[in-house]
């Protein structure tokens, strides 16, 4: 077996798929959960949102295989490879193959749309709001809170099922432990398209810690640099 993901990219996904359904449920049971003004789902949304800061972060300081340097294919690419999955000779990745870096570039840009979003929204009251909605007009709140709404509905949940199809796919039928590696962190050694085995930054919890204190900084910070307002959003 070799190095495929670091542990800290493994952290990454498996909380932003822990919080994204957080963030669905917190919005879905908002009054089940005695929390009419969205305090708990706002709270999710701006932890999601630093979690992505860091993601693109960390795709430059992590692991090879977290890199987008070395997973954002050409169009060319993705087309010859698409080709050759119909075919079933489809050639091994260590990482992210072809497909799968256009599938995590578009959730992963769509979710930081979203999230952006959340910032300037606005449910049923001035107090049910974004910490940057005074930023927008009243057209410009409900704009931002109908993206918020349609983005997530008809577009990520959607991508989320073909992303979990896929990998059962390449799991069941190619033989290809997609979803175990992203547990364990490790795929079985053979010759991949894309190198060998992953090259670990050095530290790489420090050096997660670090940059997830830079993304805070940068979410939390910046919104209370330009006045943003945290409106009813203590959580006691």
């Amino acid at each position: 077996m070799v190095a495929a993901w670091d542990l800290p990219t493994r952290v990454f996904h498996w909380l932003l798929v822990a919080l994204v359904a957080a963030a669905w449920a917190s919005f879905e049971f908002s009054e089940a959960l005695g929390d009419a003004v969205l305090k708990w789902h706002r709270w999710i949304g701006l932890v999601i949102l630093t979690l992505l800061i860091w993601r693109i972060l960390w795709g430059f300081f992590g692991a090879s295989t977290s890199r987008f340097t070395n997973f954002v294919p050409g169009p060319a690419t993705v087309i010859d490879y698409a080709a050759s999955v119909t075919r079933g000779r489809e050639a091994k990745y260590l990482g992210h193959n072809p497909l799968g870096s256009v599938m995590i570039l578009a959730l992963l840009g769509l979710l930081l749309t979203q999230a952006t979003l959340g910032l300037f929204t606005v449910e049923h009251n001035d107090l049910t709001a974004g910490p940057l909605y005074l930023f927008l007009s009243e057209a410009g709140r409900k704009s931002a809170s109908s993206w918020h709404h349609f983005l997530f509905e008809s577009v990520i949940l959607w991508l989320i099922a073909i992303h979990f199809a896929a990998n059962a796919f390449y799991a069941l039928v190619r033989g290809d432990p997609l979803i175990r590696a992203m547990f364990t962190g490790r795929k079985p050694a053979r010759q991949y398209q894309d190198c060998d085995e992953a090259m670990v930054a050095g530290r790489p919890l420090l050096r997660a810690i670090v940059l997830l204190i830079v993304a805070a900084v940068i979410v939390f910070g910046g919104i209370s640099a330009v006045g943003g307002k945290f409106l009813s959003m203590r959580l006691w």
